[in-house]
């Protein structure tokens, strides 16, 4: 028989025991990760056990009829173990939908988790999202660099970090993201994207105290003085450019380039992926020109990432599914 339990703080330890076994997971669906920013979402994940053992989580939030895969995170989706076979999983997404649809709730929002971050095959969900007619209502594509394979990085990639050896600029690596949060990321963004972080440095700076070995700060100076910076998340298989900024000399100095030319071959060559995320705007529906030059001037190639939009209703069609 498969149960479901809605998580509560009592599940805290079993949840991360088994993020840990999951093969696709990383350190963001820790707890002390999701839950740093409890007050701003309905929690409402899912524990999903079969005879009395736990088989799979559900990290997700809820707003009016609609449940999320959780929108406080960059990814989702239903966490499994590798052993995994596919029947069972069938069986246990019809019954995440069955929970929902009980509880009233109408639809199911998922942002899949890129296939870089996953340690196995990962495709049962988008399957049964095609036989439940899901919707695909966005679909990113992230620049990545496939370490394991040969790449290269343009003319004006290597030029720029010419420019950087030719300033003597230096790299650092901190604990303390206070420096590069004020002084560099929130103005820059400020002043070029009216936008403030998702992040504000309270939150970022507790989450780097709790994942120390996960959330990693790149300073870049000239003269002592900070220029850039980047905010990296790291994974087992992958490094993620969570944040980067620079001042507005970093074309003259080479900063930015020289920062991420020697991440790339000096600090993370052994990793497999390097990702810099979406260059996406619009809802997935433009293409950030510049942005997306800049990332492939390394050798970063586009993957995809699809976001499903599920009636829940429609968890009748797995039904029949298995002939």
């Amino acid at each position: 028989m498969v149960s479901i339990e809605a998580y509560s703080k009592i599940h805290k330890s079993r949840w991360d025991d088994f993020i840990n076994l999951s093969k696709n997971s990383t350190f963001l669906f820790r707890r002390d990760f999701m839950d740093y920013h409890s007050d701003k979402f309905d929690d409402h994940s899912l524990l999903v056990f079969k005879d009395s053992e736990l088989i799979a989580l559900f990290p997700s939030n809820t707003i009016g009829k609609s449940v999320y895969s959780h929108q406080g995170l960059t990814y989702g989706g239903i966490l499994v173990k590798s052993d995994m076979k596919f029947t069972q999983y069938l069986e246990l997404f019809e019954n995440i939908l069955n929970y929902y649809f009980e509880k009233s709730f109408e639809k199911l929002f998922i942002k899949q988790i890129p296939s870089i971050y996953n340690s196995d095959f990962n495709g049962e969900l988008d399957y049964l999202a095609f036989i439940t007619e899901a919707n695909i209502y966005r679909r990113d594509i992230i620049s990545v660099i496939d370490m394991q394979n040969d790449f290269n990085f343009s003319k004006d990639r290597i030029q720029g970090y010419k420019r950087g050896v030719k300033n003597n600029l230096e790299i650092k690596e901190t604990d303390d993201l206070d420096e590069f949060w004020n002084i560099i990321l929130i103005p820059r963004l400020s002043d070029k994207h009216s936008v403030k972080p998702v992040h504000n440095l309270g939150e970022i700076q507790k989450l780097k105290n709790n994942f120390k070995q996960n959330i990693r700060q790149f300073n870049v100076y000239h003269d002592e003085e900070i220029v850039a910076g980047t905010t990296i998340f790291q994974t087992k298989n992958v490094i993620h450019v969570q944040y980067i900024g620079s001042n507005m000399e970093k074309n003259l100095l080479g900063s930015l380039d020289f920062l991420f030319y020697n991440l790339i071959t000096k600090i993370f060559p052994k990793h497999k992926y390097f990702d810099f995320g979406t260059s996406n705007e619009q809802q997935g529906k433009k293409i950030n020109k510049g942005l997306i030059y800049w990332k492939e001037g390394y050798g970063a190639k586009s993957l995809i990432q699809d976001f499903y939009e599920i009636e829940i209703s429609k968890f009748d069609k797995l039904r029949n599914l298995i002939v």
